[in-house]
């Protein structure tokens, strides 16, 4: 989905994560095999360090971000509510983190991740993920992890 067709789609509905903890501001594209999302930083974000987003909040962010990808596939195409489903995803394994930069308070960053592979079992899915986080197109974090997806 293009920018136009998801900007009506509240991501808490999708996500088990609520504020403090939640990291993506909005998505801005998504399909099947990838998402690209935004996260605008705060001063009361929950991951800062001495107003600088920490590495636990870049790698969170990545994590919440790349796990839509997998997650929508739960849900029917025009439940816009996140009514359909109740998902847990785990990060099983973060098999690579490159942190390059710390972001700002006030500064918005782009998550843009893509689906490596994919296995459903028929009661979860293990999937892995590659995720690149940017300021200003400027390349701030690289990672790959692998996940957990199922139903509550």
């Amino acid at each position: 989905m293009k920018a136009e067709d998801v900007s009506n789609i509240d991501i808490a509905n999708f996500l088990p994560h609520r504020e403090p903890m939640l990291m993506v501001t909005s998505v801005l594209e998504i399909d099947d095999a990838s998402v690209s999302t935004q996260f605008h930083i705060t001063e009361d974000c929950v991951f800062l360090d001495n107003g600088e987003l920490s590495e636990t909040g870049l790698i969170e962010n990545a994590a919440q971000a790349a796990s839509g990808v997998v997650g929508q596939t739960f849900f029917e195409k025009d439940d816009l509510e996140g009514t359909g489903n109740k998902l847990v995803g785990y990060i099983s394994a973060i098999k690579k983190v490159e942190i390059f930069q710390l972001p700002k308070v006030g500064e918005t960053i782009i998550t843009k991740a893509k689906l490596l592979s994919r296995f459903d079992t028929g009661e979860m899915t293990m999937c892995s993920l590659e995720a690149h986080t940017f300021v200003a197109e400027k390349l701030i974090v690289s990672s790959t992890m692998n996940f957990l997806i199922h139903e509550v």
